[in-house]
C-alpha cells in the first residue's frame, strides 16, 4: 500500500513540477526511477507539457534523458519538433533532430509550421535534414502555400529557391499563388508569379494538375 501511495504522489508531483519548471523536483523523481515517458491524466507527454507551458529548464532536462521519446503527439497531432517550429526555436529543434525527431511525419509537418510563421533559420535547418519541401497536409496544402498565405515573402522566396513546386494545388484546387492573392500578400504573389513564368512552357504543362473538387 505504501508503495502504491508513493507512486501516486510521484505521479502528481511530476506534472506539477513540470508546470512550475521545477527542474530539481523533476530530476529527483527521474533519478528515483520515475518513467520519463509517463503520460499525464490528460494523456499528454511530459515533454509536450514542458514545451506548452513553457518550462525551458525542465525541457532541457527531459531531453538529456536517454530514453526520452521525442516523437509523442498531442491531440492536434503535433510533435515537439512542430511546437519548436511554431516558435522558431532553432536550437531546440536541432537538439530534437539530433535525438531522432521525425522531420517528415505524415500530415502537417514541422516545415509547414516553420513556413507558416516565416522562421527562416528553422526552415533552413529542416531542409538541411531532408524535410520534404512539397509535403502535403491532410488537405494537400504544401509549406509554400502556408508561407504564401500566412508567412513572409522571404519564406516564400526561400522555399522556391530551394525547389518548392509553385504549380501544385490542394484539394480545393488552390495553388500557392492563389493563397497569396487571397491573403493580399502582394510581394509573395509577385515572387511566386515570377517563378512560375520562369518555368518552361512544356515543363509547366507537365507539372500542372487539374484542380481537385472537394467531395
Amino acid at each position: 500500500m505504501g508503495y502504491a501511495w508513493a507512486n501516486a504522489g510521484s505521479y502528481d508531483d511530476f506534472f506539477i513540477a513540470i508546470k512550475n519548471d521545477n527542474v530539481r523536483a523533476v530530476a529527483d523523481l527521474l533519478n528515483r526511477g520515475f518513467d520519463v515517458n509517463t503520460l499525464s491524466p490528460e494523456a499528454e507527454h511530459g515533454l509536450l507539457l514542458a514545451l506548452r507551458t513553457p518550462a525551458p529548464k525542465v525541457t532541457t532536462l527531459l531531453l538529456s534523458r536517454e530514453k526520452i521519446d521525442v516523437n509523442p503527439r498531442n491531440r492536434n497531432d503535433e510533435t515537439p519538433l512542430m511546437l519548436a517550429a511554431i516558435k522558431g526555436q532553432t536550437d531546440l529543434a536541432q537538439t530534437l533532430i539530433d535525438k531522432g525527431a521525425d522531420v517528415n511525419k505524415p500530415g502537417w509537418t514541422p516545415l509547414h509550421y516553420a513556413s507558416t510563421y516565416g522562421h527562416l533559420a528553422l526552415m533552413n535547418l529542416l531542409l538541411e535534414h531532408h524535410a520534404y519541401i512539397d509535403a502535403a497536409s491532410p488537405n494537400e496544402s504544401t509549406p509554400l502555400m502556408m508561407a504564401a498565405m500566412y508567412g513572409t515573402s522571404s519564406a516564400v522566396k526561400l522555399l522556391l529557391e530551394a525547389g518548392a513546386d509553385p504549380m501544385l494545388r490542394n484539394v480545393q484546387g488552390l495553388s500557392a499563388l492563389d493563397f497569396a492573392e487571397k491573403a493580399n500578400r502582394i510581394d509573395s504573389a509577385n515572387i511566386i508569379a515570377a517563378f512560375m513564368r520562369a518555368i518552361p512552357p512544356k515543363a509547366a504543362a507537365a507539372q500542372e494538375t487539374p484542380p481537385k473538387v472537394a467531395e
